[in-house]
């Protein structure tokens, strides 16, 4: 059996209302921020879910914490699901990465940081252990825009080349299913 995934990005913080480009640091959600987690919880909490993952970054970690107080779907955090680290660039304004994203597809960002592979190559650890542990189920993942990007090319054939410098289109919520048998290669077996 495979595991349904819906994808949602964490709640709008005090950076995406500056154009602020968060990457590696903590951030916090907005009120208008903590008034959509609230609304996620709402659309979600009778969604059938098993469990949520979220990355272990504060905005997300806030964004579950809020949208699923009170409930008793187990919430988990992962490491693997975080944000691309931009290294020097955590912190810059949005506009300062826009446009140079496909620069750091394969180069990792300046000043320790990641590249978008190297994201897709958290992700897809995460999903193979995801595959391994929850078939049958459906789970919720609440990240950043790189991973909806991984998941994009793991999951649905994507290229990252198409991915990074076109504008996100958010929405509420994205829907992939994982296969149960999910190489580390991104393709089922």
């Amino acid at each position: 059996m495979s595991v349904d995934i819906v994808y949602e990005t964490h709640s709008l913080t005090e950076d995406n209302e500056r154009g602020i480009a968060t990457g590696r640091l903590p951030g916090r959600l907005s009120a208008t921020g903590r008034r959509l987690a609230a609304r996620l919880g709402e659309r979600r909490r009778d969604d059938g879910l098993a469990a949520v993952f979220v990355s272990d970054l504060h905005r997300a970690v806030e964004t579950a914490r809020i949208a699923f107080a009170g409930t008793a779907v187990p919430v988990h955090r992962d490491p693997r699901l975080r944000e691309c680290d931009y290294g020097e660039l955590n912190g810059c304004p949005v506009a300062a990465l826009e446009g140079r994203r496909s620069r750091h597809i394969d180069a990792p960002y300046p000043g320790g940081g990641q590249s978008y592979r190297q994201v897709v190559a958290a992700t897809e650890d995460f999903l193979h252990d995801l595959a391994a542990g929850w078939s049958g189920r459906r789970v919720l993942l609440i990240a950043h825009s790189a991973n909806k990007w991984a998941l994009d090319c793991l999951l649905a054939g994507a290229s990252l080349e198409d991915l990074v410098d076109a504008p996100f289109g958010w929405q509420e919520g994205w829907s992939y299913t994982l296969p149960r048998h999910f190489s580390r290669r991104g393709t089922a077996t």
